[in-house]
């Protein structure tokens, strides 16, 4: 009896992936249904909680795909960037809070939520939401001449203050104003040392 390889098996699952993380890029979620879901994937909804489980589920994957995503794009821009870590910041910042990616920003801070309130089919997107950012940020801020203390403090910040700010732009849409918190952010994170 023939049975599929591992790699066989995970291709399916990755293209739906793909297909359904560009496209909720360009739709976003507002109470789409499964079945609506799997029509516009090109695939049924018994595919999909074949793969995934459930939409739930399929979600948070699209999110940590996501993720996964953004750190490749954050570690390619430092390491192709002829500029400072702080426009490398400046740069991506403005990637993160722009209207495109709005709907995954919103999808990401309700999965996270239902995960900190213990939801079991969320949990997973803790795995790894701070520190794999944390490794992201290291090589370059040690750069810097920062201690790897300091540079792993210096990026929980960041990230923090990302968050917090595309939390804020959501809530608001203000975005001249979170753009303004931000760039405060950059020149207190490039201010000297106060000898106070």
């Amino acid at each position: 009896m023939w049975v599929m390889s591992t790699s066989e098996r995970r291709e399916p699952r990755t293209a739906l992936l793909e297909r359904a993380t560009a496209y909720l890029i360009e739709r976003g979620l507002s109470d789409i249904s499964l079945r609506e879901l799997a029509a516009a994937l090109g695939t049924s909804h018994r595919m999909l909680i074949y793969h995934f489980g459930s939409k739930e589920k399929l979600f948070v994957e699209v999110v940590r795909e996501t993720e996964r995503r953004q750190q490749q794009v954050f570690q390619n821009m430092l390491e192709t960037a002829h500029g400072t870590p702080i426009e490398v910041a400046r740069q991506f910042w403005q990637r993160l809070s722009s209207p495109e990616l709005a709907p995954l920003e919103r999808l990401f801070f309700e999965i996270y939520t239902q995960a900190l309130q213990g939801r079991p089919y969320a949990l997973p997107v803790l795995d790894g939401v701070v520190e794999s950012w944390i490794q992201a940020a290291l090589p370059a801020l040690k750069q810097q001449g920062l201690s790897n203390a300091e540079a792993r403090a210096e990026a929980r910040l960041g990230i923090a203050v990302t968050r917090g700010l595309l939390l804020d732009l959501l809530a608001t849409g203000d975005h001249q104003g979170v753009n303004e918190a931000y760039e405060r952010y950059l020149t207190a994170t490039t201010a000297p040392p106060s000898n106070t």
